[in-house]
Order: structure tokens, then sequence, then C-alpha cells
């Protein structure tokens, strides 16, 4: 997942909550190997190299975020978008900041296209329909893995735990029982809270362009990648979002970075149970009521 997970869990028996601790990351370890794109071993390097030549078999876990990561592209029509692995001039996660040329971007743009990855649950395989097309599951796989953590936790008798990888939170517990408290980022001071979350289960998940960039002649280039430019997205500096269920976080906090604040409100109103915070480019703060009502001041 390139990111280190942190895990939380209380049990009357040390050693058993232990146990299930490493029973997590195995579980986890085992996830992010399969959708590991930078992993040549893995399924999904195994689907782009075979994009425009044939179908890959793929196991059950990775066509369930495949296909969540297509409901997610047709719900924020298309700004979340999978294919744009497609985009290979780009790499955050070298640390390279040479930029790359247009006409790069321009031949590599007509590649990128969620439609083009094509599913077939009954035959379990998954076909990118042109050469040079690629998958990249960042913005999708990760708290997907997580969720897989918690519920080996929970397959192992833990009733209260956190799972924390990169900012991205998973909580279990009891109703009525204490919170868990967890810290909501300021995008342009990261090391600074702008309040705490007090949720007694669910997901937190964030996006930002804050995570992975580089600075060039006074302009921020960032990770999320806008499907429809070729470009990082010119929408919010962050977006946080919480709910109860994977579905309705999974995917929406990079959609929203594309879609920006007035688009992005909107799907999230129109999501049931989803509540929301968005940083806009001008540091100005949008919550929903929910969120808002959830936001407690930093220590």
């Amino acid at each position: 997942m390139g990111t280190v997970v942190e895990i939380s869990a209380e049990g009357a028996d040390a050693t058993a909550a232990r146990d299930a601790i490493e029973a997590a990351y195995r579980e986890m370890g085992r996830l992010s190997d399969m959708m590991n794109h930078y992993d040549p071993a893995s399924v999904v390097s195994a689907i782009n190299d075979a994009a425009g030549a044939r179908a890959v078999r793929v196991p059950p876990e990775l066509m369930e975020v495949l296909a969540m990561a297509r409901r997610v592209s047709e719900r924020s029509a298309g700004a979340f978008d999978v294919t744009v692995g497609s985009l290979r001039g780009w790499r955050f996660r070298s640390g390279d900041t040479r930029l790359p040329a247009p006409e790069e971007i321009a031949a590599q743009l007509p590649r990128v296209g969620y439609r083009k990855l094509r599913l077939d649950r009954a035959a379990g395989t998954a076909f990118l329909a042109e050469r040079g097309m690629r998958i990249d599951l960042g913005g999708i796989a990760k708290v997907y893995i997580l969720h897989s953590g918690l519920r080996a936790l929970e397959r192992r008798g833990v009733a209260r735990a956190m799972v924390n990888g990169g900012g991205d939170v998973l909580a279990s517990g009891s109703p009525g029982a204490r919170p868990w408290r967890i810290g909501v980022r300021d995008p342009r001071a990261p090391q600074q809270l702008i309040g705490v979350l007090e949720i007694e289960r669910g997901f937190v998940v964030s996006s930002g362009d804050y995570e992975r960039y580089f600075v060039k002649d006074g302009v921020r280039y960032h990770h999320i990648l806008d499907p429809r430019t070729g470009y990082p997205s010119a929408g919010p500096r962050g977006v946080t979002l919480v709910a109860q269920d994977m579905e309705a976080v999974n995917g929406l906090s990079v959609a929203i970075m594309v879609l920006g604040r007035d688009r992005g409100m909107r799907l999230v109103t129109a999501t049931p149970g989803l509540d929301a915070l968005i940083v806009d480019r001008d540091g100005s703060l949008w919550m929903s009521p929910g969120f808002a009502a959830r936001l407690r001041a930093a220590p």
C-alpha cells in the first residue's frame, strides 16, 4: 500500500489480541501484494501487461475492488477512474520532479477511460481494451485492504479496534462505547489539526494535495490526477469523509478532489449516510451538518 499501517486493538486476553493483530497484518499484506501495480508479480500488473491482448483471471477480492471502482466512476461521472494509471509520465512515488511533456500526456490521455476496463464476473476476468492502458488502484484499494484487516480482527473476537493506514482510519466498537478520537489534518499544515472527530465505528477517509507532491516554478503538482485533463486536479486542497459503510466513502474523496467543492457538495448530499469536510483552494471550509456535529476542537 506504500504506507504505514497501525492497529489498536482491545481485548481481555493480550495474547489473543496480539495473534489477531498478526493475522490482520498477514491478510492486509496478502491483498496489498495482489493489488500493487508497482510489483511486477502482482495480479494488477498481469492485467496491465495483458492490456489490449487478453483477459486475465482475477481473485474474488480484486474483482470486488474493480467492480467497486466502476461504481464510483459511474457515480462521479468519471471523476474517479483507475485507468489514470495509463498516464505514466507522472512519477510522484519516485520523487522525480520532472514534468511530463504536454505531447506525452496528449498521447496517453486517450487510453484513460473506465469503460475500457471490462469485467466478466461470471468468468472471473478483467480486460483492458487497449494496449498501453494501465490501472492504478491507489485511490480505492487501500480502504478495502484496511477493512479486510479490521474484519480479520473481528473474526478473532476483537470487538473494539482501530486500523490507521496513512490517515485513512477504520474503527469498530459497540454502540454506546467510548468513541474513538481521530484527528483531521490541515492540508496546508499536515502536522496541525483542524479538529478531532469522535466516532464509535465506521470509516474516516481523506485525500489531499499534501500527500505526494512537488513544487516546481512555484506550482504545486500532486498525485491526484484529473482523468479528463491528465494533469493534477485543480479542486480542493483536501477532503475528509465519514460514513458507516465502505461503499459510501471509498474512492469518493479522490472524486471530490477532481470535481471541486460545489459538485462535491452535491455528491455528498446525494449519498445517504455520508458526511464530509471539504477544504477549498482558498482555505475556506465546507462541512456537512453531520460532520460539524461530530467535530471537536483539537487539543
